[in-house]
C-alpha cells in the first residue's frame, strides 16, 4: 500500500462507507506545543496525539525520543479510535516529520493500513473544525517488530558494511553546528541525506521515480545490501524511511539516533562532508 494519501483522496475516503481514523500530530522540535493549534482548527474528526508524550518514551539512555512502551502506545491508539483493521491517516503542520513518526510506529507495531496526508495541514483546502471528537474505542493491539530497527551497535556495523543514511541537516552532519546534542558530527561511515531533499517546495513528497533516483545515487538499492536511517532522535529519520518506502526501498530505523550515539563518549565521531 502506498504510504501517502493526497488531500483530495482523503476527502473522498472520509465521505465513503469506511472513513479512516484521522490523527493530528502537529509538533515542532523545541517549539510550542501543538495542542493549542489543534484546538484552534483541525481537519474534521481528527484526534490530537502528542509526539513527546505519546509517540515517544521518556528521554534518557535511549535518546531524546526513544520508542514508547508498546502497550502504552496501543492504549493511546485505541483511545483515538484505531482498530486492527481500520484505515488510519495521519497529518501534521506540514513538515511531515511528526506524521511520519506516527506512521512508522503504527507500521512497526503491526498496523497494515496507515498513510500520511501528503503536504500536511497546508494541503487541506476544506473547512476546519474546533469540535473535539470523542471516538469509540478501537481494538488495536500492537505487535512490535513489523518494521526493522537498529540499535547502536547494529548502526555502527551497518555504517561499515551497508548503507547508513543521516537524515539531519548537512551542517549538523558535518559538525559545523550542533544546537542540541553533546557533540557535532556523524556516525563514521554514514552518508549525508537530509530529509529536506525528499520533498518539493510545497512540502509534498517527490514522485517515486525521483526519490528512487536520489537514493540509488546515494548507494541504496544494491542487491543484498541493507539500508538504515538515523537522525537527531528518531523523528525526521522516520520521514526518510517513508521516502525510501515510496521509492521501493525497505530501510531500518535507528530510533536512538544521534542523541543516543553522541551521549556515549566512547562512540567515535566523524566530522566534515565525507562519511569516514
Amino acid at each position: 500500500m502506498k504510504p501517502i494519501i493526497t488531500a483530495s483522496e482523503y476527502a473522498s475516503e472520509s465521505a465513503g462507507p469506511r472513513p479512516p481514523v484521522l490523527l493530528d500530530v502537529r509538533w515542532q522540535l523545541g517549539g510550542p506545543h501543538g495542542r493549542p493549534d489543534y484546538e484552534t482548527g483541525h481537519l474534521p474528526g481528527a484526534v490530537f496525539v502528542d509526539l513527546d508524550t505519546e509517540l515517544a518514551g521518556p528521554a534518557g539512555s535511549g535518546g531524546r525520543h526513544p520508542l514508547p512502551d508498546p502497550e502504552a502506545f496501543g492504549a493511546v491508539m485505541r483511545r483515538a479510535g484505531v482498530g486492527q483493521d481500520t484505515p488510519v491517516v495521519v497529518y501534521d503542520g506540514g513538515q511531515g516529520w511528526a506524521a511520519a513518526r506516527a506512521w512508522w510506529l503504527l507500521r512497526w507495531t503491526g498496523h497494515a493500513d496507515v498513510r500520511v496526508l501528503d503536504g500536511g495541514l497546508a494541503a487541506w483546502t476544506g473547512d476546519l473544525s474546533t469540535e473535539i471528537p470523542d471516538p469509540a474505542e478501537g481494538d488495536f493491539r500492537p505487535k512490535p517488530g513489523a518494521l526493522p530497527t537498529l540499535d547502536t551497535d547494529a548502526a555502527a556495523v551497518l555504517a561499515r558494511t551497508g548503507l547508513l543514511l543521516d537524515a539531519r541537516a548537512a551542517e549538523r552532519y558535518r559538525g559545523d553546528v550542533e544546537p542540541i546534542d553533546r557533540v557535532g558530527g556523524h556516525i563514521p561511515g554514514a552518508v549525508s541525506a537530509p530529509t529536506t531533499q525528499n520533498v518539493a517546495e510545497d512540502g509534498r513528497y517527490l514522485p517515486a521515480a525521483q526519490l528512487a533516483e536520489r537514493f540509488t545515487g546515494l548507494g541504496a538499492g544494491k542487491s543484498g545490501e541493507a539500508v538504515g536511517v538515523y537522525c537527531g532522535s528518531g523523528v525526521s529519520g522516520a520521514h526518510e524511511v517513508l521516502a525510501l518506502e515510496i521509492a521501493g526501498i525497505r530501510a531500518a530505523l535507528y530510533p536512538g539516533s544521534w542523541s543516543q550515539w553522541s551521549a556515549d563518549p566512547a562512540r567515535p565521531v566523524a566530522t566534515g562532508p565525507e562519511p569516514a
